[in-house]
């Protein structure tokens, strides 16, 4: 695919989403407290004071508001053949082929809106968590079941493949919503991967016919779009959260994305691609199972909020809540360009890609097992409580 073809699709895909999402959350900014839609400050809260809630209304609105637009367009070109022709290359070549994924983009789209409405009740009333997790595992079910969804993981056990797909949508929807606990951290990350992932499937055609999944890009470009308009409300200091409504919306269509891209082109010289999303969403899978083995050993519920999140041990070790943020990010990025390089290296350069993962995972963990008593008057304490009275040079704040 060419740079202009390139350069057109995300233009029609990004833009719009964007440009809706943000107006849509500016509005119920607005109407926050007419909804009921604010967040009070808590224990387990960050912020100090009420934020309205609702800004994953917005990044719904995106998402669909374009994807309506979208539809339209290729509804009408198809029968109005001037206006396929003015149509960029990279668009108008693709018609035929979106025009029959219609009725599955909207059916996606009614489960997601359904995981929305679910979030959107739980933050108003507050939802028990077996509720949601069974919404959840129904809706998951439907998608693999009913749809069709399943993961390429070249193992010849069909019901195993069929659970692992439904766990994984799960898996991805609560990842992003324990993610979100920090202004800008759960949709800066969430816009990070989806955007490495879409040009993963934009610069690696199928092999099988020698085409880009364009479909599959679109979608998750799409989500680009729409994240990044809601951020511009989000970022520090944010002046509005996205709320379940949002990171259960998120987590979803990028977990139905990834099945969707099912990699079969590349079973041929480079199967361990189908790796690639588990690469890119790395971070966010190991805040969501570090936090659970925290609770558990603690002997507390896996569902109980707490401030035991990556970004919040971050913040303990002495970084700034933006510092914090930054560095999730840095992290997410780094795991997520390795992953753009697994469909065009072999079985080594894989090996080597997610044992680098892992590596970086761990060095993640060694950090995060530092106290902050340890740092306190600029002496650095060992884990068999020995004391290094070097002293630690200041920083340039404190100079």
């Amino acid at each position: 695919m060419s740079g202009l073809g390139l350069l057109a699709i995300f233009l029609a895909t990004m833009l719009p989403s964007a440009l809706i999402s943000a107006l849509a959350v500016g509005w119920v900014r607005g109407a926050a407290v007419k909804l009921g839609l604010m967040d009070a400050p808590g224990e387990r809260k960050v912020h100090t004071t009420p934020i309205p809630l609702g800004g994953g209304l917005g990044i719904w609105a995106g998402v669909v508001g374009t994807l309506a637009f979208g539809t339209a367009v290729v509804l009408i070109a198809q029968n109005v053949p001037a206006l396929a022709e003015r149509l960029p290359a990279g668009i108008g070549e693709h018609l035929g082929g979106m025009q029959h994924k219609i009725v599955e983009i909207w059916v996606i789209v009614a489960c997601g809106t359904v995981l929305a409405f679910l979030g959107l009740m739980d933050d108003r009333r507050g939802i028990p968590w077996w509720v949601r997790l069974g919404v959840e595992f129904g809706v998951a079910s439907f998608c693999v079941y009913w749809q069709g969804l399943q993961l390429t993981a070249f193992i010849d056990l069909p019901w195993l493949t069929s659970f692992l797909s439904v766990l994984w949508i799960v898996a991805l929807i609560n990842s992003f919503n324990m993610l979100d606990n920090m202004d800008g951290l759960s949709g800066g990350v969430a816009a990070i991967s989806t955007f490495m992932l879409a040009i993963m499937l934009l610069t690696s055609p199928d092999q099988s016919n020698g085409q880009p999944q364009f479909f599959v890009a679109a979608m998750l470009l799409v989500l680009v779009g729409a994240l990044l308009g809601f951020l511009k409300h989000n970022w520090p200091p944010a002046k509005i959260f996205m709320g379940d409504a949002g990171s259960y919306f998120i987590g979803f269509w990028i977990a139905v994305a990834t099945l969707l891209a099912t990699y079969a082109g590349y079973q041929g010289k480079t199967p361990h691609a189908v790796v690639a999303p588990l690469i890119v969403m790395a971070i966010p899978l190991y805040d969501m199972v570090s936090v659970i083995i925290i609770r558990l050993s603690e002997g507390r519920s896996p569902f109980e909020g707490d401030k035991r999140h990556f970004s919040h041990r971050l913040v303990d070790l002495g970084l700034s809540k933006k510092q914090a943020v930054l560095t999730i990010y840095l992290a997410t990025a780094t795991c997520s360009l390795s992953a753009l390089i697994l469909p065009r290296t072999d079985f080594v350069g894989a090996g080597l890609i997610i044992g680098g993962t892992c590596l970086i995972l761990g060095l993640i963990r060694v950090l995060e097992s530092i106290r902050p008593e340890q740092l306190k008057n600029g002496e650095l304490k060992t884990a068999e409580g020995e004391t290094d009275n070097r002293p630690i040079a200041p920083s340039a704040d404190q100079e």
